[in-house]
């Protein structure tokens, strides 16, 4: 099994970048490549589904990106303890009609030694907006790493 750092027990620094780490990831909206920074066994909440396995996973974010077009995502960390972190995200994307949404969430993540993630739990909201309220553009650049996004 390969060590994905930083590993736990987390500190502010290290939890930050495994926050970041996983936002850049989840950016790429490459199911194959997000799905390396979980357990083989992975247990997930997402939303009002629940799926287990990188197999699993990588089948929820296939069909996730092919149905949220567009998806930009920012997260942020919110607390940490041990081998635990969990973080808010806004992310937006529009749907096959052209509506655009903006999703607030809130996650849950729980880390094995290897700093592999074995459990998250996520709970999210869509909100339809404008395509000119959009504010989340593409990746985070340097500029903006570290700063807090707004609540609305």
């Amino acid at each position: 099994m390969t060590a994905r750092p930083p590993l736990p027990p987390f500190d502010a620094h290290t939890a930050r970048q495994k926050v970041q780490a996983a936002e850049d990831a989840w950016n790429t909206r490459d199911p194959e490549r997000v799905s390396l920074a979980y357990t083989e066994d992975s247990r997930w909440r997402n939303r009002d589904t629940f799926v287990t396995g990188r197999a699993a996973i990588v089948e929820l974010l296939t069909a996730k990106w092919a149905r949220e077009l567009d998806y930009a995502l920012r997260k942020e960390l919110w607390a940490f303890d041990g081998n635990r972190i969990a973080v808010r995200f806004q992310y937006e994307s529009r749907d096959a009609a052209g509506q655009w949404w903006r999703s607030y969430g809130n996650e849950l993540w729980e880390f094995d030694g290897n700093g592999l993630m074995a459990r998250r739990e996520a709970s999210i909201n869509d909100v339809p907006i404008g395509e000119s309220e959009r504010r989340i553009f593409g990746t985070r650049p340097d500029s903006e790493r570290g700063v807090p996004f707004p609540l609305r």
